[in-house]
């Protein structure tokens, strides 16, 4: 089995009939989607409202046929359950997110929930966030320059503005913000690191996610089986 799919498989043990839940953004988090639609669809699970943390994923709900659950934040009272993926994750169950640019709207859903289920394959796993992958940071487009600045006099390393391949000029998110990908000349503490670029005028959102804030990390192996840390 897929370990994506082996993870996906076991955060549904998580989500009952009745929950608001909130829905992640990328690969492993739309798997998990597919694997809800179907508990849905099989009668398994009913009466759940969906909220999705990007336009990517509230595609994919109508898409599975899912629409009339879909729910906006102003909507619902709270999030019972987030289940979501990560770019990288370490022991402490700090995150690096914000690959697919959803990294605003996934913290406030996550962070929101009364519980944040985090799903993963093998290779995500680290030592320390962040580690392979850079920490994107959303910013106000006027910002940018700023920022970047900011970024690279005061704590060293690289901060680019981020361009796809599949359109001209900068990724511009779903709030209509710049992402900027910043790799630290220093290893820099995750919660700290939240706390100091979060703080730098001009910044919406930091892609470090507070390993407190999660309750629970499932990985899915290679070989179909899963494993959890809390």
């Amino acid at each position: 089995m897929d370990p994506k799919l082996a993870a996906a498989k076991a955060a549904l043990k998580y989500v009952e009939s009745g929950y608001v839940v909130g829905v992640g953004s990328g690969s492993t988090a739309l798997v998990f989607l597919n694997e809800l639609a179907e508990a849905i669809k099989g009668g398994l699970i009913s009466n759940v409202r969906l909220v999705a943390t990007s336009t990517e994923t509230e595609y994919e709900i109508i898409r599975l046929g899912l629409g009339e659950l879909l729910r906006y934040p102003w909507q619902v009272n709270g999030i019972t359950v987030a289940v979501d993926g990560a770019d990288e994750v370490d022991e402490g169950k700090n995150l690096v997110k914000g690959g697919g640019g959803a990294l605003t709207r996934e913290k406030i859903i996550d962070y929101w929930a009364d519980e944040f289920i985090v799903i993963v394959d093998e290779s995500k796993l680290v030592d320390k966030v962040p580690s392979r992958h850079p920490i994107p940071i959303e910013v106000v487009p006027y910002a940018w320059p700023m920022v970047k600045a900011k970024l690279e006099k005061e704590y060293g390393g690289s901060a680019e503005l981020r361009y796809s391949s599949s359109k001209r000029g900068p990724v511009v998110t779903d709030n209509c913000n710049y992402v900027i990908d910043y790799r630290p000349s220093l290893r820099i503490e995750p919660s700290e690191g939240e706390r100091i670029i979060k703080g730098i005028p001009g910044v919406v959102e930091v892609g470090l996610f507070n390993g407190l804030k999660v309750s629970r990390v499932i990985v899915g192996k290679s070989d179909g089986s899963v494993y959890e840390f809390k």
